[in-house]
């Protein structure tokens, strides 16, 4: 039971937040240019009117630029919002500051938004009743049963990038709690079968699923992906089963600690580079309420201007120091108080902008997160451009920051749909992209080699659609990427013709294989491996439907797909030569007498480099303690007949064929093909690995 009132006394300003202890709950907030400040206290978060208001006084309550106050005996259960009053000059100043409006705490650890109404929090007036609100949590109160973030190197590590709705919505998933923290622990045996080390998440921060334009609104829809994060302590309500009983962060934990006792490592996708709060006429929330021209970039004349770099609506301050405090506080939260293994951050050249959006050689922030003690064994991974142009991949600023490698990605998928003269990059690629990370004293892991992630095609659908088919979402087809780099073999679309959908198959197994024979970081997405669709659609950022759920029947359809990606994933594993954490340098190697890496055509040692029209090439690498690999790539449209390099006391063993059918496809020893001639017929746009054994 709650009391009607509660006693308070001043309270601290260094704890951000709601920080409760044995005797009550401290609430501090930053709002510097802050005339009035009142604390809103609620039963639950369904709760029309609140139980007490507490005014602060200027005099007592607010230290420097922050207002705080204990309130003595408070439950840790309960719910409350803030309400703050101030100059409203958004041209002159960039305040928003709007006294009927109740706001977020930007520190909450929970946030529920089971009445939010976003248009409500756009427009003039009092949206109580239609406002999120935050809950009083006791981070220390969950039992993790001795349980550390895991510390997997990343050049042993494979990541899966999956949605926590799309992973478990579909009814075939067969999970009890669907689209939940909850229905994700259900499906670890099926991660762990695969072989994958790391699920990489769709924002799982609270995010405004209200958040979307009007046209893809009024057809139900919503903004799915998560890409429009309000709250950066709080797990998003949506994907928890009792959000409003506030288990968010006892859901989430409990998934964290399955994931670790299966040996999985847990990466979230995060967005710093803007919030839900979105352009000058969007709502206000939280930042926009207590300090906009503090936490968002404007226009230097007119202030009421937001910049805007995400293509949302604005873009975070990164750089200010105390939003640089937050970012990074934040993130050693999730660490320290959640045990996540690693962050990929959404359109991260963004958080390299200072004032006026200028590009800072040595950001602040970017930097505070890599020297942060806390996150120092954290991997960090950036998506190396923003939407204003600004791309930095072999280039991000900081030293251990991996990147999403764009240039990877483009080179294969223009290898794989066949044009012609890309060997010499292919190769650049494959062998850990040393052109874009050596010279500044990085290494292969700096790299994340992707072909598909969720902006964009499906794997499948990378080789099912030429265009673009995304009329479903509402915006005319005009969203999403153009320059889809994809090839339909032939069929735009699903098609009954055997040898189209034979050639489809055999594609999505050459991606797998490139991929997973690459130096660096593989990520792959969730349903590629059982060849999931989205029937054309490559931005599938608001269809919470059976769009973008995978169908898990598909896994007993696809069932020899699925094999030949386990399979590989265990071919990669077995051989460090591929996993390696340094360049390959094509020197010999002392103790094998052979060359770390040899490149060849289709005579040993003789690569078509400039070649304007050769689609093979074909490498060795030297295994040390372990078999080498021999790999033959031909995307040409012709049976091409490749010789197979000599190796004292060694014989080659045929591992891999994408050209055969299932299960000889991919062949574990000890049943491998033994070579019994020095040359191997290649087939048509497909890929040969070897492995060698001793005579």
């Amino acid at each position: 039971m709650f009391s009607t009132e509660y006693k308070y006394k001043p309270g601290r300003s260094n704890l951000s937040g709601a920080r409760p202890d044995a005797k009550g709950v401290n609430f501090s907030i930053f709002t510097r240019h802050a005339s009035s400040v009142e604390l809103f206290l609620f039963e639950s978060a369904k709760s029309e009117e609140p139980f007490q208001v507490i005014k602060l006084e200027k005099e007592i309550n607010r230290t420097f630029y922050s207002w705080h106050v204990y309130v003595l005996g408070l439950p840790k259960d309960t719910w409350y919002t803030w309400r703050i009053d101030g100059p409203n000059e958004p041209k002159e100043a960039g305040l928003h500051f709007d006294k009927d409006k109740h706001l977020i705490d930007p520190w909450a650890r929970v946030v529920c938004d089971i009445n939010w109404n976003r248009q409500a929090a756009c427009e003039p007036g009092d949206n109580m009743l239609t406002s999120m609100r935050c809950m009083v949590v006791d981070d220390d109160a969950y039992d993790w049963e001795g349980d550390k973030p895991l510390r997997i190197s990343s050049e042993k590590s494979i990541i899966y990038e999956l949605h926590v709705v799309g992973f478990t919505r579909h009814k075939s998933s067969n999970v009890k709690n669907p689209g939940t923290f909850s229905g994700l622990i259900e499906k670890i045996p099926y991660l762990k079968k695969l072989g994958i080390t790391h699920v990489e998440l769709l924002p799982i921060m609270a995010f405004d699923e209200q958040d979307a334009p009007k046209g893809t609104i009024d057809l139900g829809l919503k903004n799915y992906w998560g890409y429009s994060t309000h709250s950066f302590f709080s797990p998003h309500p949506g994907y928890c089963v009792t959000p409003a009983q506030g288990t968010h962060v006892t859901e989430f934990r409990d998934l964290v600690k399955a994931l670790h006792n299966a040996n999985l490592g847990i990466i979230l996708d995060v967005v710093y580079n803007h919030t839900a709060e979105a352009g000058s006429d969007g709502p206000i929330i939280n930042f926009r309420g207590i300090g906009e021209n503090i936490f968002y970039h404007h226009a230097i004349d007119d202030k009421s201007i937001l910049h805007d770099y995400t293509g949302c609506g604005n873009t975070v301050n990164a750089n200010h120091p105390l939003v640089c405090s937050f970012i990074t506080s934040s993130l050693e939260y999730w660490v320290r108080e959640m045990h996540v293994d690693g962050f990929r951050f959404d359109l991260a050249s963004a958080l390299a902008r200072g004032e006026g959006g200028v590009v800072l050689q040595d950001p602040p922030v970017l930097w505070s997160i890599e020297l942060s003690e806390q996150l120092s064994q954290t991997k960090l991974i950036a998506e190396a451009w923003d939407a204003a142009g600004l791309y930095q991949v072999g280039s991000f600023p900081g030293h251990r920051w991996a990147e999403w490698n764009g240039k990877y990605r483009d080179v294969i998928r223009e290898f794989l749909r066949g044009d012609r003269g890309k060997t010499k990059e292919l190769a650049t690629r494959i062998s850990g992209s040393s052109d874009l990370y050596q010279h500044q004293d990085g290494l292969p892991i700096n790299s994340v080699n992707f072909i598909t992630c969720h902006d964009g095609f499906t794997l499948n659908d990378l080789f099912s659609y030429n265009e673009k088919h995304n009329e479903a979402n509402g915006e005319e087809n005009r969203d999403g990427c153009n320059n889809n780099l994809s090839n339909n073999c032939g069929v735009e679309g699903p098609t009954d013709n055997l040898d189209i959908l034979e050639l489809r198959k055999k594609q999505a197994k050459n991606a797998f294989t490139l991929l997973l024979l690459s130096e660096g970081v593989p990520m792959m997405l969730a349903g590629d491996e059982i060849l999931n669709s989205q029937n054309g659609n490559n931005n599938g950022y608001c269809q919470d439907n059976e769009i973008t759920w995978i169908d898990w029947d598909m896994m007993n359809q696809n069932a020899d797909m699925l094999r030949f990606v386990q399979n590989m994933i265990t071919l990669r594993k077995r051989h460090s030569s591929i996993m390696r954490r340094r360049f390959l340098t094509g020197n010999i190697i002392e103790e094998r007498g052979i060359k770390d890496i040899s490149w060849h055509g289709k005579k040993i040692d003789q690569p078509l480099w400039d070649d304007p029209n050769n689609q093979l090439l074909a490498f060795t690498l030297a295994g040390i303690g372990e078999p080498d690999i021999h790999v033959i790539i031909n995307l040409s449209d012709q049976q091409t007949l490749c010789e197979l390099p000599e190796i004292k006391g060694k014989v080659w063993c045929l591992s891999v064929n994408t050209a055969e059918n299932s299960p000889y496809d991919i062949i574990r020893r000890p049943n491998q093909i033994l070579m019994k001639d020095k040359t191997f017929m290649v087939d048509e746009k497909s890929i040969v690995v070897f492995e060698n054994a001793d005579m």
